[in-house]
């Protein structure tokens, strides 16, 4: 079964086949670097580091590019306020960029190109649409003739000419048409510039991506990723600059996902809800804010709230102690036990890979793929609890081989990577800190409250119960004893 992709271009899944076989090529836009990485670039970092594992796994090589802009407005503005230079400023939050990447555990892009080391790249693709007159020179600007481009707005599915009607694009006398967008841009005093045949200035924006794209990828290749917001105008632009200077297809399919809102409401500065990404690693593992985004498909909407990340970390918890209660059966284990588990269970827990697989394959629908997990481990669970002290060799082998099967798939999406135990411990003592109660005391008071249970003394057992809710413990009574858990605040 091949991998089908929601195509921006064509809005519709397609089978996706690479341009040249077992290769693909893959190109992202990255961050402008000004300030600190929000929610939002997560899920852009961890929806394409997700896809390009997902493609790996399945044996494919690929080439990820993912740039940096490190020249723009933005960049020379903040530069300003905070007297320094827009390289300086730039670099730092690219370094700042790289540690909430790493905490995050997304694995480095192929390449990762810098807007600024590759000016002349930049220059030469403007120059070829000049020659063209695809594009025009004026006083000391460049721009890209919109009217020229016949397929203009097929990618975000606008009409030019709804968009010339409705248009609030400040009188700009250089321009010819309204709609034209600047390639090259003269500098005003004081500003980075380089030169060019048309004087000092700087690139525009959409330029970037077209010239870094084709050096490393080639005039075509094979998926272009981006958030929905970057639809247009910079993918419509780059696809139109791109396809105007090679004459050829720029990209097969354009991968764009969905937006992040918190408590849904746009996620902004004025109105006090904007989280970065180290905001929220304050407060949680990164496993945990993985496992929040990849409980939702790429492409859907994603609203941040507590409410949502304590569900992720108490489906992140079970999947753990699922792992952890595997690694516990350890090698002790006889061939003389009759096996636990019956052909439903091997069968359904055999299926797991397949079912993983089907639900990626479906445009990388990782919420179907956590639900596969889910399912496994409630079979896996199931027999655990009917295992004897001394499992069955066949039982053992059996949930051994699942629990890396379960690890190898959530590696995917870059869950379920660290010591079970050791995860578990700390999480439990993370949550105990907020409390003003020990584990020892804790399970003082169960020892307890059992004896009162055995006794019959209910009121006795209810009031043990009623005394740890009051210090933020919850007890759970299952098959297998009393459990704890920290109350929700």
């Amino acid at each position: 079964m091949s991998v089908k992709i929601y195509n921006t271009l064509t809005r519709k899944k397609e089978a996706f086949q690479s341009l040249e076989a077992g290769h693909i090529k893959l190109y992202v836009c990255g961050i402008t670097s000004y300030d600190y990485c929000h929610i939002g670039h997560a899920r852009s970092a961890l929806a394409f580091d997700m896809i390009v594992r997902y493609f790996r796994y399945l044996d494919y090589k690929v080439t990820y590019i993912r740039n940096f802009t490190d020249i723009d407005d933005k960049i020379i503005a903040r530069a300003s306020e905070q007297n320094t230079s827009t390289e300086e400023l730039a670099n730092r939050f690219i370094n700042e960029f790289y540690m909430d990447m790493d905490r995050l555990g997304v694995d480095r892009p192929t390449m990762e190109p810098k807007a600024t080391e590759h000016i002349q790249e930049m220059i030469d693709l403007i120059s070829e649409l000049i020659d063209k007159d695809m594009a025009y020179a004026a006083n000391g600007d460049v721009y890209y003739r919109v009217g020229s481009f016949a397929e203009y707005g097929k990618l975000s599915g606008r009409k030019l000419e709804d968009m010339q009607a409705g248009a609030r694009i400040r009188v700009n006398e250089n321009k010819d048409d309204p709609m034209d967008f600047v390639l090259w841009k003269a500098s005003k005093p004081g500003e980075p510039s380089w030169k060019s045949p048309w004087g000092a200035g700087r690139p525009g924006w959409h330029i970037e991506c077209s010239a870094m794209s084709r050096k490393y990828l080639g005039d075509t290749f094979d998926i272009h990723g981006g958030g929905q917001d970057l639809i247009f105008p910079h993918h419509e632009n780059e696809l139109a600059q791109s396809e105007a200077a090679s004459n050829k297809p720029y990209v097969t399919m354009w991968v764009h996902h969905g937006f992040v809102t918190i408590r849904d409401e746009k996620m902004s500065k004025s109105l006090g809800n904007f989280l970065t990404i180290r905001d929220i690693l304050d407060h949680y593992h990164p496993e945990v804010l993985r496992f929040f985004i990849f409980s939702t498909q790429y492409r859907n909407p994603l609203d941040f709230s507590e409410a949502a990340m304590q569900d992720a970390m108490a489906g992140l918890n079970r999947l753990y102690e699922c792992l952890a209660a595997v690694n516990a059966l350890g090698d002790n284990c006889s061939d003389t036990v009759a096996p636990v588990a019956g052909n439903k269970d091997i069968r359904k827990i055999n299926a797991l890979e397949g079912k993983f697989q089907t639900a990626m394959n479906n445009d990388f629908n990782t919420a179907q793929a956590q639900g596969c997990l889910f399912e496994t481990i409630k079979v896996i669970n199931k027999i655990i609890r009917q295992l004897p002290d001394c499992p069955s060799i066949q039982d053992t082998k059996l949930l051994q081989k699942s629990g890396e099967t379960i690890k190898k798939l959530a590696g995917i999406m870059g869950i379920l990577q660290e010591d079970a135990t050791e995860y578990l411990a700390a999480r439990k003592a993370e949550m105990l800190a907020k409390t003003d109660i020990s584990e020892a005391e804790i399970l003082t008071y169960i020892e307890q409250r059992n004896q009162a249970r055995d006794d019959k003394d209910w009121a006795r057992s209810d009031e043990i119960r009623d005394s740890l809710l009051n210090k933020g413990i919850e007890l759970k009574d299952g098959p297998d004893g009393t459990g704890w858990s920290v109350k929700r605040s």
